[in-house]
């Protein structure tokens, strides 16, 4: 138990002992005036009573704070959840919107790659294609010096 709550049971106990010790004094009729009227009354009766009356009531209003600050409590975590959920959503929606623009990025990556190897691929093809137009022209004027050798010796041994 909480120390607020032993200090109050032992209030209780020690009120409960204190009339208990004195009941004759507290049944004990006396002349009692309530402005209009004047009556016997034990006045220890009445006034405990009186604390008992006080006692239930401040219960009572204890009850209704508790139950109102419970109540709080509950729309308090509602509210907590709905913002919780609002954020959650707010959240997926970034990571939608994120993986969307990688995925756009990615295909100008991928499209962008596609048309440097085409390029490439243009390019190395006129370089192959001049390299053998090259290599014709070279062995043509090398077939045409050989063919020139030729003819020269073989004037060569005929003279």
């Amino acid at each position: 138990m909480k120390l607020p709550t032993l200090l109050l049971l032992l209030l209780i106990f020690l009120l409960a002992a204190f009339t208990a010790l004195n009941w004759g004094v507290f049944v004990q009729p006396a002349e009692l005036s309530f402005g209009v009227a004047t009556l016997q009354l034990p006045f220890g009766l009445l006034m405990l009573g009186l604390l008992v009356a006080v006692a239930l009531v401040f219960i009572l209003f204890a009850i209704y704070v508790q139950t109102g600050a419970l109540l709080e409590v509950r729309r308090h975590t509602r509210e907590l959840q709905a913002c919780r959920e609002l954020a959650e959503k707010a959240e997926a929606s970034r990571l939608s919107e994120l993986r969307h623009v990688f995925e756009v990025a990615a295909e100008k990556q991928e499209n962008r790659q596609q048309a440097f190897e085409a390029r490439l691929t243009a390019e190395v093809a006129q370089l192959g294609s001049g390299l053998r137009v090259s290599m014709e022209e070279s062995v043509n004027s090398l077939a045409a010096c050989i063919g020139e050798l030729e003819d020269r010796l073989e004037r060569d041994r005929r003279s």
